[in-house]
């Protein structure tokens, strides 16, 4: 098995909350890892696709273990150490996992709603304005 230099997570590129959100993380948790758009990566090198990429941010691991959602946050709060590490092994245990999925979901199902959001956030990646026919 071959294992990455760093750690990888993928957002969506395209979602201005997706993007503010990735900006925060990358100001306040200190975790070495490289952060990429799905727009711009090698998704199948990645092992993922550009489906889930469109449903939740996904965190790729040393090993190429594919993390999605709030797993994929918990995993990326593990990794940068510290009190970080904590709240990342707690938002991974039930019954804490299980509120934080939904909370996902809650909040990526409606991020076109959220603060940077725009209408295109909602549309699946094909059919937001710009997309190659």
């Amino acid at each position: 098995m071959t294992t990455r230099e760093r750690p990888v997570l993928v957002y969506d590129g395209d979602c201005g909350f997706c993007t503010s959100s990735v900006r925060f993380l990358e100001r306040r948790v200190p975790v070495d890892a490289t952060v990429v758009a799905f727009q711009f990566a090698d998704l199948g090198a990645l092992g993922t696709t550009a489906g889930r990429a469109e449903h939740e941010v996904l965190w790729i691991d040393r090993l190429g273990r594919v993390s999605g959602g709030a797993e994929a946050i918990g995993r990326l709060l593990t990794a940068a150490g510290g009190p970080w590490r904590a709240l990342g092994v707690v938002m991974r245990v039930p019954p804490v996992s299980w509120a934080a999925h939904v909370v996902y979901r809650l909040v990526a199902n409606n991020r076109h709603r959220m603060p940077g959001g725009t209408a295109a956030c909602m549309l699946p990646a094909a059919q937001r304005p710009g997309a190659a026919d």
